[in-house]
């Protein structure tokens, strides 16, 4: 079975990106997989500090492997958005692919610091134990949540002279070490209630990706115009984000079903629309990072 580190690697070439998918239930955990396998594509199941608490922190690695052991399927879990070097050495001890440490809203030399002793944790037991935790860093605030928004998040930085600039990205990557590098590049996290999320600077992620020796990640997917990943991924983008339109399409299948089934009191039988709701924009989203027709 191939590692996340070489299923990067095949999509650089390709010029295709690894489509990333946040979930708090099991049922999400089936429909992302079921609409990975359909078209036999690769997958990262996200699990960020509550979505991993929620499942069990062990439980939900555990989960990820079973699958891809049973199918023999390149499924891979990373720890999304975690807060402390603590944390992040909690994915790593239990095997998780990878693992981001979130310092966006720290200055940056503290982000620095502790994202480098992540990077250093992980290289350090790659070494020991011959298996290897991807780690991710980001610069560059875009939020912090995944809801149905009404105003950009304050103090996103969306604007361009708020954009991680090359500079700082950089020495970001430079003096961390890290393998996958998220910038601020216009995204959000969330996704608006009336009409599109703001455009990705395309400008900004070629120079960005040009400078650097970490793989570009895109985080805030939801709520973009497809046009920001088609010109994303042609210009080096290697993994897209995806959560707030799986949680809107879970919760609006499971109402309806609440809705039509007032006796109904089996949770399989209310779910089974919210895993294809779930399928449906999973879907979607992997036939268009990986330009699927």
């Amino acid at each position: 079975m191939i590692t996340l580190r070489e299923a990067i690697k095949d999509a650089e070439k390709k010029k295709v990106a690894i489509g990333h998918f946040n979930i708090s239930t099991i049922d999400q955990l089936w429909a992302v997989f079921n609409s990975a396998r359909n078209l036999n594509v690769p997958v990262t199941i996200g699990v960020s500090e509550k979505e991993r608490d929620f499942i069990g922190v062990s439980q939900a690695v555990h989960l990820v492997e079973s699958i891809r052991d049973e199918f023999s399927y390149p499924i891979f879990i990373n720890a999304d958005h975690t807060y402390s070097f603590e944390r992040v050495k909690e994915a790593i001890d239990l095997g998780y692919d990878s693992a981001i440490f979130d310092g966006a809203k720290l200055p940056l030399e503290e982000n620095i610091k502790i994202t480098k002793q992540c990077v250093d944790y992980a290289r350090a037991v790659a070494e020991k134990e011959e298996r290897e935790t991807l780690v991710e860093g980001e610069l560059g605030y875009i939020g912090s949540s995944s809801k149905i928004l009404d105003a950009i998040p304050e103090g996103a930085s969306i604007g361009l002279n708020q954009l991680t600039t090359v500079e700082d990205a950089e020495r970001f990557v430079t003096e961390t070490g890290v393998d996958l590098f998220s910038p601020a590049i216009g995204s959000i996290h969330g996704q608006m209630r009336e009409g599109y999320d703001p455009d990705i600077n395309i400008q900004r992620l070629s120079e960005i990706q040009r400078a650097l020796n970490a793989h570009p990640v895109l985080h805030g997917g939801s709520g973009l115009k497809d046009e920001n990943f088609t010109k994303g991924i042609a210009v080096g983008l290697l993994i897209v984000h995806i959560s707030t339109e799986i949680r809107v399409a879970w919760r609006k299948a499971l109402m309806t079903s609440l809705a039509e089934n007032p006796d109904e009191i089996a949770p399989y039988k209310l779910l089974a629309n919210s895993v294809k709701a779930v399928e449906e924009v999973v879907t979607k989203k992997l036939k268009l990072f990986n330009g699927i027709s």
